[in-house]
């Protein structure tokens, strides 16, 4: 019997790219996202492809629902739908925070609790939360961004220990800046909450210009979900390049006042 995959975000970026690869693999792939961009392509790859708004509750369900009834089990859930919020706490309207978090945290709980009490009853499947390297870092104009991915990992460790009685593993996958258009969507946001008369505009544009600058490509990070995926004991955290290891060794040994230098250093204008 085939291996069920279920991925979010699967209509762009690392969604999509994760989705392919799970189906060139051979498991049977629902990939779930908000817009139909890209679906006709993985509908010939043989990924199934289902509608998912992860911050609407009753979309949620009915995705969870179609899964349940024509496959009765999932054993890989890549929780890979997110965007990136930028812009001074100072100025990025509450609204935009609260979305960001429903985006980035609330909507993968949500889906969550409902594929969690099938894995139980297997005895057995993998979360796969995609976070970031912001998920143990932190940076000056990306402070919702952060905040979230700080969350979805600590809620990631919390439902590991909770999941691991009933054989569930819950693994966490930390990228870089990848190739992909988050960049443009974020740098969008930012600047449109950063007016040119801000006193945070320079280092906006500064910080527009680094998350531009990619150091992975999608195909890198789909690999190394695959890897978590397919590991025997997988490991907690996963990175995707030497550099980002090193980094995120660095980031839990240095103290704070040298992780503030080297997070001003940045961004300095």
């Amino acid at each position: 019997m085939k291996k069920i995959a279920v991925v979010t975000g699967a209509s762009s970026g690392i969604g999509y790219q994760t989705a392919l690869d799970f189906a060139a693999q051979g498991y049977t792939v629902v990939g779930g996202a908000r817009h139909l961009k890209n679906a006709d392509e993985l509908v010939k790859a043989g990924v199934v492809f289902h509608p998912l708004d992860v911050t609407d509750h009753d979309s949620v369900q009915d995705f969870v629902q179609f899964i349940k009834s024509t496959y009765g089990r999932v054993d890989v859930l890549v929780n890979a739908a997110g965007y990136g919020s930028f812009g001074a706490l100072e100025e990025v309207p509450l609204d935009e925070a609260r979305r960001q978090l429903d985006v980035n945290l609330f909507g993968i709980v949500d889906l969550i609790q409902q594929v969690t009490p099938i894995m139980r009853t297997q005895h057995s499947g993998r979360i796969i939360n995609i976070s970031s390297l912001a998920g143990q870092s932190y940076s000056a104009l990306a402070g919702w961004y952060y905040i979230s991915k700080h969350a979805l990992e600590t809620m990631s460790d919390v439902l590991r220990l909770e999941l691991k009685p009933f054989g569930i593993d819950v693994v966490i996958v930390e990228p870089g800046i990848t190739k992909t258009n988050w960049a443009n969507v974020t740098n969008e946001q930012m600047l449109k909450v950063t007016p040119k008369t801000s006193p945070y505009r320079k280092a906006a544009e500064k910080q527009a210009s680094m998350i531009t600058q990619a150091t992975q490509t999608v195909a890198q990070v789909a690999s190394v979900i695959a890897k978590a995926a397919t590991a025997d004991k997988p490991k907690i955290r996963y990175q995707v390049t030497r550099q980002d290891k090193i980094a995120m060794k660095g980031a839990r040994l240095m103290p704070y006042k040298v992780l503030d230098k080297v997070a001003e250093r940045m961004l300095k204008v």
